[in-house]
């Protein structure tokens, strides 16, 4: 079961990466970029719920 979770996270992490910005850490404040990460991360759950 804990071995589930961590594949679960780490997925999402691979799609996170797919995002430019995040990947490259183009955003200077924390703030900025904890932002970003919030608005990909509702782009990958919208997407998910469409999909299935």
């Amino acid at each position: 079961m804990l071995y589930r979770g961590r594949a679960r996270i780490e997925q999402t992490m691979g799609k996170l990466k797919r995002f430019k910005r995040i990947a490259l850490r183009c955003e200077k404040t924390a703030e900025n970029y904890s932002s970003f990460v919030a608005l990909a991360l509702s782009f990958i759950l919208i997407k998910s719920v469409h999909t299935t």
